[in-house]
């Protein structure tokens, strides 16, 4: 019986001599988390997205405490709350915060399937990343959208899905917060966080170029009608230098663009895309048609192909 009972006490005291080991230790290592974060964490949505380029909002909320302390906010943002919500954190941390331009994802390609016809049937597993891996998927272009939906699986917020007419994903602007989770899902990397544009008339106005293939223009013709060729003429036209030609694709630069349309009405692929119906240009000179017909001779030359104004 007494020697359970010294077991019993050994153990005992041994349990307290740990325990006042473990406490000390934990005074004397602790860390003091800056009570600010918490206070942040709590007004952050938690959507933990990563579109603020932080891991979740935990992170965030302990860069922007950090930026505060360091003076300033500059270049810490969250897309899901958006100004309204970076506005109570900067009270909270007594900052002063600058409103960022909203933007919303663009799906750069208007290869559906009546532009691009598809040329065999895929068979396997259903998902852009597997497609891509496997070559140009059902079609012969090797840059456009694969429309298995990687996008829709990646959003959160129910705020993209494919079109089941045209095979291609279409951005719902009311709920997308611009995240950039379906961007990042992309394995072509067709989905672009832009600025949202000017609101005019209830409807943002914005211009881009739905189109990413990096072809030359003959075999990016030959594998979809609405595919950029570089042919220059939007870059030519515009008044801004929003435009520049890299890798035999434009890009218009949203930063520098008006959205004066302008680029729209020259493609002659159709391939710049505006988010509002711009009015019906006026009727061109004889001698400006002559100089555009000249234009677009040393166009098709350099280029290799028919660039004539589709329908």
């Amino acid at each position: 019986m007494s020697f359970i009972l010294s077991a019993v006490l050994t153990l005992v005291i041994i349990a307290l001599i740990a325990a006042v080991i473990l406490y000390a230790c934990s005074k004397k290592f602790a860390v003091q988390e800056d009570p600010r974060i918490g206070q942040v964490a709590e007004i952050l949505p938690q959507a933990n997205c990563g579109g603020c380029g932080f891991p979740g909002c935990s992170g965030m909320a302990d860069a922007l405490v950090k930026g505060a302390d360091a003076g300033s906010l500059e270049g810490l943002n969250c897309p899901v709350g958006g100004s309204e919500l970076m506005t109570k954190v900067a009270d909270l941390l007594g900052m002063a915060v600058a409103n960022s331009a909203p933007k919303v994802a663009v799906v750069k390609c208007n290869g559906c399937y009546a532009n691009r016809p598809r040329i065999c049937t895929y068979d396997g597993l259903k998902t852009c990343s597997a497609v891509n891996a496997t070559g140009s998927g059902e079609t012969a272009c090797g840059y456009g959208c694969l429309g298995c939906g990687d996008c829709v699986t990646a959003c959160a917020f129910d705020a993209i899905h494919i079109n089941t007419e045209t095979g291609l994903p279409e951005v719902d602007e009311e709920k997308c917060t611009s995240c950039g989770a379906c961007a990042k899902a992309c394995p072509r990397h067709i989905i672009e966080i832009r600025l949202k544009g000017k609101v005019i008339k209830d409807k943002a106005r914005r211009v881009y170029v739905s189109c990413v293939n990096k072809d030359k223009g003959a075999l990016a013709n030959k594998v979809c009608k609405v595919s950029c060729i570089a042919c220059g003429k939007c870059q030519k036209v515009c008044k801004f230098d929003a435009i520049t030609i890299e890798g035999n694709v434009a890009y218009i630069d949203p930063e520098k663009c008006k959205a004066c349309g302008m680029c729209v009405r020259e493609c002659p692929k159709n391939a710049i895309h505006a988010t509002w119906e711009l009015p019906a240009p006026k009727p061109k000179t004889e001698t400006a048609q002559k100089q555009e017909a000249a234009t677009d001779k040393v166009s098709s030359k350099d280029n290799g192909v028919n660039i004539n104004k589709e329908a």
